[in-house]
């Protein structure tokens, strides 16, 4: 990821004073960021961005005269800038967010509340600045540009869900997205998936909904012990980390609300470390956009197990932080385009060992 060498300018975007200063003071608390300015609306907010030119904009998903929404779009259409929404924890919130990111938000970060500020303020500080400055090294409008939108017709190749082999997948910032389009890219009997998408508690769930309306699989937010099974996909809570364990014949979801790993709860590492020892060589593994180094290790520990891995390529990523890593550790087998992924997911699960699997589009071998 590129460093700033001057502070990263931001305007913040939120009809209440209270959240504007809040979010303000946290900001301005790192020497890396300057909040340039502060709009109680989307129309002081516009001739705010024309008179200061901020490099990343917060805006809150609800608000009068013009929600955040509308406010988006405008932005993305007339100038498009790292936009980071700043989302209530509603069932309508989540969904404005989900809404928000497919627009072109880079990011979110849940908005505290007046219970949880007390003890809750030095991590939200943290995630805040993380998520603001890793937002405007974002190259906004160059995402997803080969992504499909909507299912198409995978290529004819025999029943995958029956191969015997299970997915794993782990992302982050522009995960969101970037799991809809490799999952649209999969078939309604894809192998079992379990997916770690580093994510508040009380948003997996509408995540996994919209997924499920979405995508031509069952997709839930996973449960402890429930069964695994092909053409299903299982989403990691926001609050546990999601394993994958052994009963008798069949494989179930483990779920557990331990320390975080690696900086995360839920944890790619865990995910993949579980299905390194569990499944060792019939795991195929992909890990997605994302900053920060979650899944390297994890995804190593696959490797070495037998298991093929795969990596989003840099030109697709939102943020090439998470693959990166991996591909730096020598724990990918093979990097794609987003593109191109769900296709190298399939050809991996239908070969017997990982050294048969054929050459596909884009394709950087580590």
């Amino acid at each position: 990821m590129t460093h700033w060498s001057s502070p990263v300018r931001v305007l913040v975007v939120d009809d209440s004073q209270v959240m504007r200063q809040l979010l303000s003071t946290l900001l301005a608390a790192d020497p890396e960021i300057e909040v340039v300015g502060t709009a109680a609306d989307p129309h002081i907010a516009r001739e705010q961005i024309k008179a200061l030119n901020p490099d990343v904009v917060t805006l809150d998903v609800e608000m009068p005269h013009m929600d955040g929404l509308t406010f988006l779009k405008k932005i993305m259409t007339l100038r498009p800038m790292p936009v980071v929404m700043v989302s209530t924890l509603t069932q309508t919130g989540a969904e404005i967010t989900f809404e928000a990111l497919e627009i072109g938000a880079v990011d979110f970060i849940p908005k505290p509340t007046s219970g949880g500020l007390a003890h809750g303020l030095e991590d939200l500080a943290s995630e805040l600045q993380r998520k603001v400055k890793a937002a405007a090294n974002v190259k906004v409008g160059s995402r997803l540009i080969a992504a499909p939108s909507t299912p198409r017709q995978p290529r004819l190749r025999p029943a995958t869900g029956k191969s015997g082999k299970i997915v794993f997948v782990g992302a982050s910032t522009g995960g969101v997205e970037a799991l809809k389009a490799l999952l649209l890219g999969l078939p309604a009997d894809c192998p079992p998936t379990l997916i770690t998408q580093h994510m508040p508690p009380r948003f997996t769930a509408g995540f996994a909904e919209r997924l499920n309306r979405q995508c031509p699989m069952t997709v839930c937010e996973a449960a402890h012990d429930q069964r695994i099974e092909p053409g299903h996909v299982y989403i990691a809570p926001g609050s546990h980390h999601l394993e994958i364990a052994r009963v008798g014949t069949h494989h179930v979801c483990r779920l557990s609300d331990g320390p975080p790993v690696s900086g995360h709860r839920p944890s790619v590492d865990v995910l993949f470390r579980s299905a390194a020892q569990v499944c060792g060589k019939s795991a195929v593994a992909a890990i997605l956009t994302g900053m920060g180094k979650d899944g390297a290790e994890g995804m190593l520990e696959l490797r070495r197990a037998g298991a093929f891995t795969l990596g989003q390529d840099e030109e697709s990523s939102l943020i090439y932080g998470m693959p990166r890593a991996a591909f730096e550790r020598g724990a990918v087998m093979q990097q794609h385009s987003l593109a191109h992924l769900a296709d190298a997911i399939l050809d991996a699960c239908e070969v017997e060992g990982y050294g048969e699997a054929r050459a596909g589009h884009g394709i950087h071998a580590a």
